[in-house]
């Protein structure tokens, strides 16, 4: 006779369950195959989940959704993981699950004569530009991440880029969305109408939430004729105040040829070279204040005769002091490399306070004058780096903490940098968002701010779309 123990047989975890219901191709359980997708661009911050969903359909999205409901677990949305505020970053990584679409990543149409296209959420944004502009199209939408940024992200951010001036923030390049609900249901609304105005623009409650409302799955876009035509100078100039005269008489005298307008300091060439470190700077470093300027267009215009005819009579009058004009597409790219530099530039100096605010535009250079005087103040030894896009008063103030100081000491700059700069901003009635969202990150000092009728409004709208509150909570607001 044999003897031997009996005990409850252990159940499976909900990682293991959840595997079983979609399938060992779609689910990640193991730590290490999870890790890139629970840390940021940045290496800041690192989480866990309790699996990642890699889906290949829309119907695949759906049912995920369905299992992640059933078993009682959040979804936290994720495209190609390079926001900055922590939008497709786990919080709560004992229940929640990361739902990656970066295998949805096929071009269904591209309409050359509607002048649009249908993509799904997973197309990497410079792949989508390039396959378009093979049929002589256009998609406006420039990111300096946009290597790695995928199309349902820019979409769920509604990004904006070095080309909102002249064509808008991503909200005005969709025509139509296909949009997974909290319930698992699919809304199909992948037109590429211009003009449809059957009762409420339901597409609009999905651009720029988060992934707070459903799972952006494709997206039907709005393209223009391409381009081929581009001038682009570098401008150094005696103030940023300059910048913006310099602004409002470009944007007369070029009219809605002009596709960028950007403002930078002389750190920015400092950065931009320990980011690139054979990076050719082909004018002076000594101007207060420079500008990064592109005009650009097809067919009968010469936009180069523009530039030169533009510029001709700005430095004859003393309100550009120094410039450069790109000979080639090389030349352009390498200007443009100093300005992409910037961000890169900074994150090897390690952590510091970054910003994403607008001001009006009359009152930029008072507003930045003002945040800076603020923080050398407070902060004796940090640096202030801004830079941004003259044209739609969007300025990013990010503030170096001295070197050597110590990660308990960066942290405490960085906490200490952005109510400085937050109170400055407060008194212009500026946005603490220009175009990176809320996340999570800047979730506390959106609650702070937000009206209380705003505040009524998105609890309602959250509660009738996903009433059990399983997507991305934490992001944007706690409900």
């Amino acid at each position: 006779m044999t003897s031997g123990m009996t005990g409850a047989v252990e159940e499976p975890s909900g990682a293991a369950v959840l595997r079983r219901m979609l399938g060992d191709d779609i689910v990640l359980i193991e730590r290490e195959k999870m890790l890139p997708y629970c840390r940021d661009w940045h290496g800041d911050a690192v989480s866990s989940a309790v699996a990642v969903i890699r889906p290949r359909s829309t119907d695949q999205v759906a049912a995920a959704v369905k299992a992640c409901r059933a078993l009682g677990f959040s979804i936290v949305p994720q495209g190609g993981n390079t926001g900055l505020v922590l939008g497709a970053i786990p919080d709560a990584p004992e229940r929640q699950v990361v739902l990656s679409l970066e295998r949805m990543n096929r071009i269904r149409k591209i309409d050359a004569d509607d002048f649009s296209a249908v993509v799904e959420a997973g197309c990497i944004l410079s792949e989508l530009k390039d396959a378009v502009s093979e049929k002589g199209m256009f998609f406006p939408l420039a990111l300096g991440a946009q290597g790695s940024c995928r199309i349902g992200g820019n979409v769920s951010t509604n990004a904006g880029g070095v080309n909102v001036l002249r064509y808008g923030m991503t909200r005005e390049l969709v025509l139509g969305l296909e949009v997974v609900l909290p319930d698992g249901s699919i809304l199909e609304g992948l037109s590429t109408l211009r003009k449809d105005n059957r009762g409420i623009d339901l597409k609009q409650l999905f651009i720029g939430a988060e992934g707070t409302l459903g799972i952006i799955t494709a997206v039907s876009i709005k393209l223009t004729p391409y381009p081929d035509q581009a001038a682009t100078a570098l401008l150094g100039l005696a103030s940023l105040e300059d910048a913006i005269k310099l602004y409002r008489r470009a944007r007369r005298d070029c009219c809605d040829l002009m596709s960028a307008f950007e403002f930078m300091p002389p750190l920015a060439f400092t950065l931009a070279q320990e980011a690139i470190s054979d990076l050719p700077i082909p004018i002076s470093t000594e101007y207060p204040a420079y500008v990064l300027m592109e005009i650009s267009g097809s067919g009968l215009v010469d936009v180069d005769d523009l530039m030169q005819r533009f510029l001709e009579g700005v430095l004859e009058e003393g309100l550009v002091l120094d410039g450069t004009i790109a000979a080639s597409q090389t030349q352009a790219r390498n200007l443009w490399l100093i300005r992409e530099g910037i961000n890169e530039g900074q994150a090897k100096r390690g952590a510091h306070m970054r910003t994403d605010i607008s001001v009006p535009l009359s009152q930029l250079a008072s507003f930045v004058d003002e945040a800076e005087r603020a923080v050398s103040e407070a902060l004796p030894g940090a640096v202030s780096v801004s830079y941004g896009h003259v044209g739609d008063g969007n300025v990013h103030l990010n503030v170096l903490p001295p070197s050597g100081s110590t990660p308990e000491e960066r942290i405490q700059l960085i906490y200490k940098a952005k109510s400085v700069v937050n109170e400055v901003l407060d008194r212009y009635a500026g946005s603490i968002s220009a175009e990176h969202g809320i996340g999570r990150l800047k979730r506390p000092d959106f609650d702070a701010r937000l009206p209380e009728t705003s505040r009524k409004l998105l609890t309602a709208l959250k509660h009738a779309v996903d009433p059990e509150l399983i997507m991305n909570p934490g992001c944007q607001l706690r409900f």
